[in-house]
């Protein structure tokens, strides 16, 4: 049994084990990502939901060195630092989503940076999206504006294997293994239903059904599996290394444990079907993104440890998303299934806290107990388990990283902002202060140095 050793942040090393080679090749594009020296911080008297389920009155929470030192009270105030009074704010973790498509289908949206779907072929697992993110797409920076830390980028879902997502740190950087989140596992964006049959049945090639898609999926994990074999075998016994092949890599990264499944996919019995699928061939979806009707098997969600990432009201768009009830969310947690929010959106992403809300509030109109200290779990904590990130962050508990957000009041009210925002203890937004206000490069000569929109002509 080989092992993977996944660096995560801070230096510290964890292994996920799996039965062969590396096929998610974690070291060809490495992150590059160090966050900058943070001084200490103390937020004093504040509101604390921690994402473990507590919420916490007039509490304060110490950042140092990058990570959550201490959480209780009257903790003493560092000599050289920041100091936040929280008297009426309240804190959360950082936002995390897992379904984003920021740097493929950047700001502006024209043809020419359309870059999130490779829809040439029903299997495109080759294919990365970090190789198409623009790291100057100003979406970023209205992201990290509503509190968002850690974002998850996807391909598109044209394709029944879409390729491969990656995970970021909501930070600036020139090239995105600047932005990429040490440690993280890749992801392999599927789709399942009308897209793939859409897109491809248009063209009058397999698949044009929901039968040819299930075709396509097996038979696309016969072939890894044989190529995984391969490779296995050269490792015990030796002799010519077989061809590599990029799609394959990816399949079998899947199999090897090492690369999670993020699965479009809206209607109840398609998902049902994608979890006998994974029990043929032996391996674990993370997560079925939309899943419009995951109120419908979330006990089969439960049983079989797979999250679902959901609109609080976004339906109707097409025959698949009709069947949908607003308390989609909160009757997946309740059947004790991984729910979560997410966006798909880069209006949505902005305030996420508001769409976590309004699942919230229409879990309890349909009579279920459900307070602040348990929803924000919705856009924190079960997201960064979707990613296979939550030892390291999605919660408020020493040792973390100090991705944390302080809002102006409870983040569940619409009135509700995000004032500052720090990612591994480091300030990155505040709203009170136009120089921790970061702005894409693309803006140059838009924006002055305040971050203020220059008159026509570019000079005042």
């Amino acid at each position: 049994m080989a092992s993977v050793v996944l660096t995560a942040c801070g230096g510290e090393d964890k292994e996920t084990h799996s039965d062969g080679p590396d096929f998610a090749r974690l070291g060809d594009f490495p992150s590059t990502y160090q966050p900058d020296e943070a001084a200490p911080v103390l937020i004093r008297g504040a509101t604390v939901l921690t994402g473990t389920g507590e919420k916490l009155l007039n509490t304060d929470l110490l950042l140092k060195e990058g990570k959550i030192a201490a959480i209780g009270d009257n903790l003493k105030a560092p000599k050289k630092g920041l100091v936040v009074e929280g008297a009426g704010k309240w804190v959360t973790p950082g936002i995390i989503d897992v379904h984003s498509h920021l740097g493929d289908y950047p700001a502006p949206s024209i043809e020419s940076s359309q870059d999130g779907n490779e829809m040439t072929s029903p299997n495109t697992a080759q294919v990365w999206a970090e190789h198409s993110v623009w790291t100057q797409d100003p979406q970023f920076a209205l992201a990290l504006a509503g509190g968002v830390t850690t974002l998850q980028i996807l391909p598109g879902s044209a394709n029944l294997f879409g390729g491969r997502g990656i995970t970021l740190k909501n930070v600036p950087g020139r090239s995105v293994q600047d932005m990429k989140f040490p440690g993280a596992p890749y992801g392999l964006k599927m789709a399942c239903g009308e897209n793939p049959k859409r897109v491809y049945g248009g063209k009058g090639s397999l698949p044009s059904t929901r039968m040819g898609n299930v075709a396509g999926y097996r038979q696309a994990w016969i072939d890894a599996a044989a190529y995984k074999e391969k490779w296995e075998n050269y490792h015990i016994n030796g002799g010519d290394a077989p061809d590599r092949d990029l799609q394959m890599e990816t399949l079998a990264g899947v199999l090897n444990g090492d690369i999670l499944v993020h699965n479009h996919c809206y209607r109840g019995e398609e998902m049902a079907i994608m979890m006998d699928i994974a029990r043929e061939f032996d391996f674990q979806i993370s997560t079925f993104h939309h899943a419009v009707e995951a109120y419908k098997v979330a006990d089969l969600l439960a049983k079989n440890n797979v999250c679902a990432a959901m609109w609080a009201d976004w339906w109707g768009f097409k025959h698949e998303a009709f069947d949908m009830t607003e308390a989609n969310i909160a009757i997946v947690d309740q059947a004790k299934a991984c729910a979560m929010i997410h966006s798909d959106s880069a209006v949505g992403i902005q305030h996420l806290n508001e769409e976590t809300a309004k699942a919230m509030v229409a879990g309890q109109r349909a009579g279920f107990e459900i307070q602040p200290r348990h929803a924000v779990t919705w856009m924190t904590r079960n997201p960064a388990r979707a990613l296979g990130i939550d030892d390291v962050t999605g919660t408020l508990e020493k040792g973390k990283m100090a991705d944390v957000v302080v809002w102006s009041s409870n983040p569940f009210s619409v009135y509700a902002k995000a004032e500052q925002v720090f990612i591994d203890g480091v300030l990155m937004y505040d709203r009170n202060n136009p120089a921790r206000q970061p702005h894409s490069d693309f803006e140059l000569g838009i924006l002055d140095a305040d971050g203020e929109r220059l008159p026509e002509g570019g000079e005042r």
